[in-house]
């Protein structure tokens, strides 16, 4: 039980580093192709938010809550990532880079969030607009 819990957690930690890599390509994509919805500032603070977290706890060099529990869950089950069921060890290894020193996933993390962040001031969501604006669009 342990165990498929761990896989659950590695595939919500999936879901959450995709949602960052994927919406920001989107985001690129979408405004050269001036798409409305990456401007929508639900899905933008949202997004500039969740690599926000990633940047902090890289620049404070505190572990991720999901691996850390899914570690835990897998402590728990008596098993380690490699005797994971064989989708979880392939969800691990699409967002764990065992190859790459600790520093060098820093310096990446933190480089993505500037590129999050340099694109949320180049192609900012919309704000809300006023009554006036609204009545000339319609």
């Amino acid at each position: 039980m342990y165990g498929l819990l761990a896989d659950l957690i590695v595939f919500l930690h999936v879901v959450y580093v995709s949602f960052v890599v994927l919406g920001q390509l989107a985001i690129i994509v979408g405004a050269g192709l001036r798409w409305k919805w990456v401007r929508n500032p639900w899905f933008r603070w949202i997004h500039l938010l969740t690599i926000g977290i990633v940047v902090l706890e890289a620049l404070m060099n505190w572990p991720c809550p999901l691996t850390t529990w899914e570690q835990q869950l897998r402590q728990l089950a008596g098993q380690s990532v490699n005797e994971a069921t064989f989708v979880g060890r392939m969800l691990h290894q699409l967002i764990f880079i065992d190859a790459w020193p600790p520093k060098a996933l820093q310096v990446l993390h933190v480089a993505f969030g500037a590129i999050v962040l340099q694109a949320f001031i180049m192609c900012p969501p919309r704000g809300r607009r006023t009554s006036n604006e609204a009545a000339l669009v319609t």
